[in-house]
């Protein structure tokens, strides 16, 4: 197993480690709700250094994005970031990813730690282009500040204004006189920022946010809440939601899925055809009726009892105290109250399909 930087203060800290993606993280510190409430109402830290960075740089670096990814990169500027994923040309998905734009020959895609090698040997058996790639993974490290009271925390640590970094946006500068690269892209829909760095800057700046926060009661928080938080804004999990097997179209994915005459991208057919005449099954969110934690892989049933779909994310909701969860479900099913059942210990638990975020 890999460590990240700060493996050994999550170690000092007590946290509950476990592996994920190859590498040994923490799960938990002081409790997944706590944790979770924490993100909500004030400022927690994850440490996101088992993420990928692959740097696309040369004349058609453009193009080769255009190529791979399925958003139209052509719209972004420098400071831009862009949501999208990368088509396996058998029309499910190999990743979702970022797209930084730093310049219009330079391009840095941050991908799922778990897809790391796949998504490189993906990228470079697609490199008919002739652009340099580079995988900077095992040297850059990653914190994601998330919560309403981050700008507050980070503020004296920079020069930067935090203020005028806006979602999906970026900017690079000098944190605690260190190189680094400053994004707003958060998975917790709480707010807050990303802190891309080196490793051998990375405990320093650990140290000194963790100093800066404690008027704000920073906390360290586990892969557990991130998962709770993310679902509660429904956004999607690569080899939960998202896979192989799934497309974009049916993941409720079409708003990065761009049909444009400039840009053709791997599936780009596939995609459209499923688009226009629709898709057998959908991505949908919903929340418990009766009392009940709905789970990965539980079957999703009619009220006869007919299985018509699987949960690929299920939670208890820290801050709605329902059940909620995501999967996919024939398409007939898929209306917004729509009736459903998740089938739960061998009892049938009614929930009804709604609109995502459920936050």
């Amino acid at each position: 197993m890999k460590n990240t930087p700060f493996t050994h203060i999550h170690q000092k800290l007590g946290a509950k480690m476990a592996p994920f993606a190859g590498y040994n993280m923490p799960i938990e510190y002081s409790g997944l709700i706590d944790e979770h409430i924490t993100v909500r109402t004030g400022v927690g830290v994850f440490d996101v250094s088992h993420m990928g960075e692959f740097w696309v740089k040369g004349e058609k670096a453009l193009d080769f994005v255009q190529k791979v990814t399925s958003n139209d990169a052509s719209v972004l500027t420098p400071g831009k970031v862009q949501y999208s994923c990368f088509p396996n040309g058998k029309g499910g998905i190999v990743d979702d990813l970022l797209v930084y734009c730093y310049e219009p020959q330079k391009y840095l895609l941050v991908v799922n730690a778990a897809n790391i090698d796949k998504d490189w040997a993906w990228c470079n058996s697609q490199n008919d282009l002739g652009v340099v790639l580079e995988n900077a993974s095992d040297n850059t490290a990653q914190l994601a500040i998330q919560g309403p009271k981050t700008i507050e925390t980070l503020q004296s640590l920079t020069d930067i204004d935090l203020s005028k970094i806006v979602y999906y946006t970026f900017v690079t500068g000098k944190f605690l006189g260190c190189e680094v690269i400053l994004s707003a892209t958060g998975y917790t829909g709480s707010g807050g920022f990303e802190i891309y760095m080196r490793n051998e800057d990375a405990v320093k700046i650990w140290d000194a946010i963790f100093e800066a926060g404690k008027p704000y009661g920073i906390k360290p928080i586990g892969l557990g809440a991130r998962d709770t938080l993310r679902l509660e804004k429904g956004f999607c999990l690569y080899g939960n939601d998202i896979d192989d097997s799934t497309s974009p179209i049916e993941a409720g994915l079409g708003w990065i899925t761009k049909f444009v005459d400039h840009k053709n991208f791997i599936d780009k057919n596939v995609l459209l055809e499923q688009k226009n005449k629709g898709v057998t099954r959908k991505l949908v969110g919903f929340s418990m009726i009766d009392r009940g934690i709905p789970r990965h892989e539980y079957p999703i049933v009619d009220a006869s009892g007919n299985e018509i779909g699987k949960v690929t994310s299920g939670t208890m909701s820290p801050m709605l105290k329902v059940g909620i969860g995501m999967g996919y479900v024939k398409t007939e099913f898929s209306k917004l109250d729509s009736e459903i059942f998740i089938s739960i210990r061998g009892k049938n638990l009614k929930a009804k399909v709604v609109k995502i975020p459920f936050l």
